[in-house]
Parts: structure tokens; C-alpha cells; sequence
């Protein structure tokens, strides 16, 4: 007899989620753990997927959220270096036809290569605001710009010290963490538009730049620091027109490369002027399943970096109680453009 469990599930587009009682509770498979749910964090593709479908759109009913944060409840076969008992932080997959992962219900499942122990000192509301948030940037970084992962073989050859990162939405939580990676990997000069100043230079920042005052001025103070040599640069936030900031901040003669989180619309390149050597717009897909090698060794060892400070978690608003209402409100607030926290529901 299948189990059951309380869960919050899209069940029609554009509509409130909504609670049920009867969802099936999910037993791990090979390279999978069972999690009893503490707390699911809310972020903002999240909105997206109950207003819009996003990868959701053929799969309904479906749950929400992507990071995770619970206790492991049962451990399936070829599964090492967890137990019962151990607090994890997890990153659910995004394809998942049965929605057996994510957040918004009391039981869940994990893949290895997708999540990690929590260090004693971080809380479960901290840990939850990493997964999505930080694994995003890592492939940015390291897989679409093409630059080492510090642990790697490839990382001995490359000289971190010499190399620029212009970061465009530093007061993102994806760009947070992506200042926080490349100053972990040692990167001499990040460059962040957008941000609290005292909080990026802490994170690691070099030069933290005003996103306001127009965008002659930005791109001028940008080319201040960078000159013409930047071929780096990573945006977390913008949509394609405001992609062409970074952009036309690359270098006219090194081809440099643009990794962008969303949307996948097509740049106007008629904008982008005097790149002679030419440049590339690179699509970022955030998943610690699509990049299993990258994603998995981070994983290894981001307790370990949390430890030591290296990768210091974000702030975040907590609601407590697995209701409608709780979820509704902050998708609502996304929806409308109001100001939000990154927010845990306490399950």
C-alpha cells in the first residue's frame, strides 16, 4: 500500500497552488535518498512555472521548488557517505515527470551528485538558500565561460590571478554566489554591476559598480576597469536588452563569451558594436543533473567551503506551515515585481 502525505501541487496554470492530502510518498531508488522536509526555498522561476508552465506545462500536477533542505529518512543502494539521521541541503532535479523531488510536500527524494550535509554550523534555513542559487553560477563559470574549476587538472595551467569576471546582477542571489565562486577560484578582478557595495567587496568583489545612472555611464565606468581586455562576463539577472551592457563591455580584440541565466530570446547583435574578433552569447541551464562531473565534485566539497567561509550563505524571510497561502503570497509578490526576499517555507 502507497503511503501518503500532504503536498502544495499546481494542478491548473496561472491558478493559486493548492494543498493536498493524498500525494504518494516517494521511495528511493539506486543512488537516491528519502528526506523528511524541513524547509523548501521559494525562487523566482518558481513563479514561472505555476503561472506560465515552465517545466511543468504536460506534467500536471506538479510541486514547486527546487532547493531542499531535510533529514534523511532512508537510504537506497549505491549510496555512500550518508545516513539516516544526516541533514542534507539538496538540489531536485528540474525533469522529473512524477515531481517526486521537489519541495512543497513532507517527503522527498535526492540523487547523488545533487546534494550534501550540512555542516553543524548552518542552519536549515541557510543551507536552503544555495542549491539553486549557487549551483546556477557554477556552471556559468566554470562550464559555460570555460574557465577551471579550481579543484580540476586544467586549474594548474590557468592563471587565475590575470583573469577579469564582470558579474552584471550583483544583488541577485545567483550573483552573489557567482562573486563568492570566482573569488574562490581565485580570480583577480570581479567586477559587479548592481549591489550592496560593503556586502559584494565581503563576498570578494574587487569593484562594485552602480547599476543606476544610465547606461553610457555604467558601461563607461565598466571600461574604466576592464579597458578593452575583458572576455568573461556572467548576467544573472537581465533579459536580452539588457544583456547588451556586458556585452559591448567585452573586449573589441579578444572574441570574449557572455553566459546568461534567462530568457533564451535571441540578442539584437546590431547593438553590440565593435567587437572585431566577435563574441558569443552562452545559455546557462542550472542543473546539478546536467553537469554531473562539475556539479557533484562542488557538492563534495561545498561542506567543507562552508566550513572554513569560503562560501558564506545569503539572507532570507522564513514563513512557517506548509499552506497555500504561504506559497501563493510570495509567488503573487514575484508576479506583481514586488520586492522579495528569498523565502523558506518551514514544512
Amino acid at each position: 500500500m502507497v503511503q501518503t502525505q500532504k503536498a502544495l501541487v499546481v494542478t491548473e496554470l496561472g491558478k493559486p497552488v493548492v494543498l493536498v492530502t493524498d500525494w504518494p510518498i516517494p521511495e528511493p531508488k539506486e543512488k537516491q535518498i528519502q528526506v523528511k522536509i524541513a524547509v523548501a526555498g521559494i525562487n523566482p522561476h518558481d513563479r514561472k512555472t505555476r503561472d506560465t508552465g515552465l517545466m511543468v506545462a504536460n506534467n500536471l500536477p506538479a510541486i514547486l521548488t527546487h532547493d531542499v533542505v531535510g533529514v534523511v529518512t532512508k537510504v537506497g543502494p549505491e549510496v555512500a557517505n550518508v545516513a539516516i539521521g544526516d541533514r542534507v541541503m539538496i538540489q531536485s532535479i528540474f525533469v522529473d515527470d512524477k515531481w517526486t523531488q521537489h519541495g512543497l510536500q513532507e517527503y522527498s527524494l535526492a540523487d547523488v551528485g545533487a546534494f550534501a550535509k550540512i555542516p553543524d554550523g548552518i542552519t536549515d534555513d541557510e543551507a536552503a538558500t544555495l542549491p539553486c542559487n549557487i549551483i546556477a553560477p557554477l556552471i556559468a563559470i566554470f562550464a559555460v565561460l570555460h574557465i577551471p574549476a579550481p579543484w580540476t587538472d586544467e586549474a594548474k595551467g590557468f592563471d587565475y590571478a590575470s583573469a577579469t569576471l564582470l558579474v552584471v546582477g550583483g544583488g541577485s542571489s545567483c550573483g552573489k554566489f557567482g562573486v563568492q565562486l570566482a573569488k574562490l577560484a581565485g580570480i583577480g578582478k570581479i567586477v559587479v554591476v548592481g549591489g550592496n557595495e560593503d556586502e559584494l567587496k565581503g563576498f570578494g568583489a574587487t569593484h562594485v559598480i552602480d547599476r543606476h545612472g544610465g547606461y553610457d555611464i555604467v558601461l563607461g565606468k565598466i571600461k574604466d576597469v576592464v579597458g578593452d581586455d575583458l572576455i568573461y562576463a556572467f548576467d544573472a539577472v537581465n533579459p536580452p536588452e539588457g544583456l547588451l551592457l556586458a556585452l559591448n563591455a567585452l573586449s573589441s580584440h579578444t572574441k570574449g563569451a557572455l553566459a546568461r541565466l534567462i530568457p533564451r530570446q535571441p540578442v539584437d547583435e546590431s547593438k553590440v558594436l565593435g567587437k572585431k574578433a566577435g563574441f558569443e552569447v552562452r545559455d546557462t541551464y542550472g542543473s546539478s543533473h546536467g553537469y554531473p562531473e562539475l556539479a557533484g565534485a562542488f557538492w563534495d566539497r561545498l561542506p567543507g567551503y562552508l566550513e572554513s567561509g569560503k562560501i558564506k550563505p545569503l539572507g532570507y524571510a522564513a514563513k512557517h506551515g506548509l499552506t497555500a497561502d504561504n506559497v501563493n503570497e510570495v509567488l503573487d509578490a514575484y508576479r506583481d515585481g514586488k520586492p522579495v526576499t528569498k523565502t523558506n517555507i518551514h514544512v
